[in-house]
């Protein structure tokens, strides 16, 4: 899995009505992008907005951001006259949090008994 950052500086007199762009134009994206598997819009007024997606693959985020969807934003008509800068794109993956788990036997706690309940 990708996950794809699109930070959006916002002209704080422009955040409401930039919001309102963006989260109607996103809306539709599930149903047009079939490897989206999972979309947010993060909120930081009054002037920051992040598009948060997740994407199942490589060649899915092709589809969506083009070849040069590694640094290239992808820019909705009009945008950027609501934006103070251009829009800054990142790409994440993730670290799993899970521990391996290591088998154990009551030997290596030098008990062969169940434990008991405290105050026993």
């Amino acid at each position: 899995m990708i996950i794809r950052v699109s930070e959006a500086r916002v002209r704080p007199d422009r955040f409401e009505a930039f919001r309102d762009m963006i989260v109607s134009a996103v809306r539709e994206f599930p149903s047009r992008y079939p490897g989206l598997v999972d979309h947010e819009v993060l909120l930081a007024p009054p002037d920051a907005l992040l598009y948060v997606s997740r994407w199942r693959s490589e060649q899915d985020l092709v589809g969506y951001a083009g070849e040069h969807w590694r640094d290239q934003p992808v820019v909705l008509p009009g945008e950027d006259e609501y934006l103070v800068a251009p829009l800054q794109v990142r790409h994440f993956t993730l670290a799993s949090l899970k521990v391996a788990s290591v088998p154990r036997s009551d030997e290596e706690f030098g008990s062969s008994a169940a434990p008991t309940a405290p105050g026993r």
